[in-house]
């Protein structure tokens, strides 16, 4: 009989240890999250503040809310000298509702799924969506609040996109694009300042549109950014020379993202390019960020889910895509880019 390689205490002691702080790991998200909710940290940006005025203005209990403040300056997003409460400057800047970079609505839309991950067991005992209110975006889109809330939520999403997708695709032989699926222009915002030639624009159900109106014009670009409404399962694409989509086709199933490639196919001229943006799963399907990612999509929607480069690739080529790249675009989304060739015979422009 061969050998058992024999671990030592100390290894499995170390293993455990890891095991049960994953286990709870939870509480440190769900403290920083609770914090956005209660708004903390919009009022530690207008002054420093002690604890029982913190308690007095949020409207807290004493019991827990010490402990809950110097959490938050142990989890290095608060800091506290003496007695006295100030934001991080991570914090300062990015969780202040007042800044424009606040990236507290994405962190939001984390808190309201916090509670669906509660229910991951029944999720893979019925492969259900565990949502209560509305599955459907249209659904979703008629109550104006829900709107402005998730729009935040994007622009936290897509922030850190935009410039780099800017940077990294070659946009000079395109004149316009159009991002499907783009909210109130956040993405779009970044690409056409950074490059003056082209015009853009979002896709989006109706709703949106106020909101797109108002956050470009708070830009100063209203005269370079075009709202296109419509829903792209009812109806064509908007015309234009890209066509992105960026979080997008991981909210459908695999049938209805060939449907949305194809539909992208027919609208984009000869020489069109189509952009296409995500969390992708690695290919050896080892990388847990991606596959948990996964998780929380199937958790919130009736069919979508991450994908790999190789599934996306695939959809492309069925779609009548060709030569496809796939080029690294954040810490978290991957770009695979797919163009629709000039045929065979057809004069330059």
């Amino acid at each position: 009989m061969p050998d058992t390689p024999v671990q030592s205490t100390s290894d499995t002691t170390q293993a455990r240890d890891a095991l049960l702080e994953l286990g709870q790991s939870y509480w440190a998200s769900k403290t920083l999250l609770s914090g956005v909710e209660l708004g903390l940290f919009s009022l530690l940006a207008k002054e420093p503040a002690r604890e029982p005025e913190i308690r007095e203005r949020l409207s807290l209990h004493p019991r827990a809310t010490r402990d809950f403040l110097d959490a938050l300056v142990g989890l290095g997003a608060l800091e506290r000298d003496g007695d006295v409460y100030r934001n991080s400057p991570a914090a300062d800047l990015y969780l202040d509702e007042d800044k424009l970079g606040f990236r507290g609505g994405f962190l939001k839309m984390l808190n309201w799924q916090f509670t669906l991950w509660a229910q991951l067991t029944e999720l893979l005992r019925t492969g259900e969506p565990q949502t209560k209110g509305p599955t459907r975006f249209d659904d979703f889109y008629s109550k104006p609040e829900a709107v402005r809330g998730f729009m935040v939520a994007m622009d936290g999403a897509n922030a850190l996109v935009g410039p780099a997708l800017a940077k990294e695709f070659d946009w000079s032989g395109y004149r316009s694009f159009v991002d499907i699926g783009g909210a109130r222009g956040n993405l779009a915002a970044a690409i056409v300042q950074a490059h003056p030639h082209l015009r853009g624009g979002s896709f989006d159900l109706p709703p949106v549109e106020p909101f797109f109106d108002e956050h470009v014009a708070r830009l100063g670009l209203a005269d370079r950014l075009d709202f296109h409404p419509g829903d792209f399962f009812t109806g064509p694409m908007p015309s234009a020379d890209v066509l992105i989509f960026g979080h997008v086709l991981h909210d459908w199933n695999d049938e209805q993202r060939l449907t949305l490639l194809r539909k992208a196919y027919d609208a984009l001229p000869e020489g069109g390019a189509v952009l296409i943006y995500d969390a992708l799963v690695d290919d050896e399907r080892r990388d847990p960020k991606n596959l948990l990612l996964s998780l929380n999509m199937q958790l919130v929607t009736a069919g979508g889910s991450e994908y790999s480069g190789a599934d996306c690739r695939s959809w492309l080529a069925e779609a009548g895509f060709t030569r496809m790249a796939t080029v690294p675009l954040t810490a978290a989304d991957t770009l695979i880019v797919g163009h629709k060739d000039k045929k065979a015979g057809t004069a330059a422009a």
